[in-house]
């Protein structure tokens, strides 16, 4: 069954017939898989016939001479007694150019040129691993997007409440990867994203990721978004209390108490001299607040 033609010079034919195509010019992509009939025009329909195929692809070194009579090939690639080749299952490998120069029967010769390309197109893309919040102000992972079995690679893209994300390295970042099956040839992607919700952003924004194949220009395929809660966080009063007051002598002790309003999953530091204190001592939670350790503040 015929798909078609290229309408003009240059442009992709797409092969979508359970059958394969029957194409006359130009460039084709074929779907991995399916058969692919290439038409040798000019060629008497019926022998005798004075045509050659030739073809120089992924399975080949060079130029390859397909015998019309049938050979090893034909399980990759054989002439039909109409003149056309036919390719039983296009496959990575037949990837490249196929020429057939056929003379008529009143000595005028045609030549026919095709670039072949194929595709695979995968199934929805799926987020792995979704956070279950974030926190603003706070850089989080939102999940990883994964799209397995596509051929070529294609690319994956982030959406945050239906709007594009673009990485900057600030706010929005990804980290990609793509690795090929040794045996298939198959790509599979995977885009992890981090983001940095503004403070007095939405509260419950909506994340999905998409595949767009790299052959043939077709719509891009959605995974299923994932919605996540977004918590603010709030300034704490924080008091700090000296024990003992007053003055100290050089290489006496203090301890310091740092109280805040509820034991929370706080990050303490403690300064001095407007410089971080190497060698922190331990901090125990007090009722109160966090009580450290003596420490030897003349050190």
């Amino acid at each position: 069954m015929a798909a078609g033609a290229a309408a003009a010079a240059g442009a992709w034919v797409l092969v979508l017939s359970l059958w394969g195509a029957v194409v006359g010019d130009r460039n084709i992509t074929a779907r991995i898989g399916k058969p692919l009939v290439l038409n040798c025009r000019g060629a008497p329909k019926k022998p005798p016939q004075q045509l050659e195929w030739k073809l120089n692809t992924g399975r080949t070194e060079a130029w390859k001479v397909l015998s019309p009579q049938g050979g090893p090939w034909d399980s990759v690639a054989r002439v039909l007694p109409n003149g056309s080749l036919l390719l039983p299952a296009v496959g990575i490998q037949d990837e490249g150019t196929f020429r057939c120069r056929a003379t008529s029967r009143n000595g005028k010769e045609t030549r026919s040129t095709y670039q072949v390309r194929v595709y695979q197109i995968p199934g929805k893309p799926e987020i792995i691993n979704p956070a279950s919040e974030l926190m603003a102000g706070v850089p989080s992972k939102v999940g990883t997007c994964v799209s397995e079995g596509g051929y070529p690679a294609g690319t994956l893209s982030w959406h945050w409440d239906g709007k594009p994300l673009i990485p900057d390295g600030k706010g929005v970042s990804v980290q990609e990867e793509t690795r090929r099956h040794p045996e298939t040839g198959l790509f599979t992607l995977q885009s992890e994203l981090m983001v940095t919700p503004a403070q007095g952003g939405a509260p419950h924004p909506t994340f999905s990721c998409s595949f767009s194949p790299g052959l043939p220009r077709r719509r891009a395929l959605h995974a299923a978004p994932i919605q996540l809660n977004v918590w603010e966080s709030v300034p704490l009063e924080v008091q700090v209390m000296v024990e003992p007051g007053g003055m100290l002598a050089p290489g006496g002790t203090v301890t310091l108490t740092c109280e805040t309003p509820a034991q929370s999953s706080v990050q303490i530091h403690w300064i001095k001299d407007k410089q971080t204190k190497r060698g922190q001592p331990q901090a125990m939670w007090k009722g109160r607040g966090w009580e450290l350790s003596p420490w030897p503040w003349g050190s």
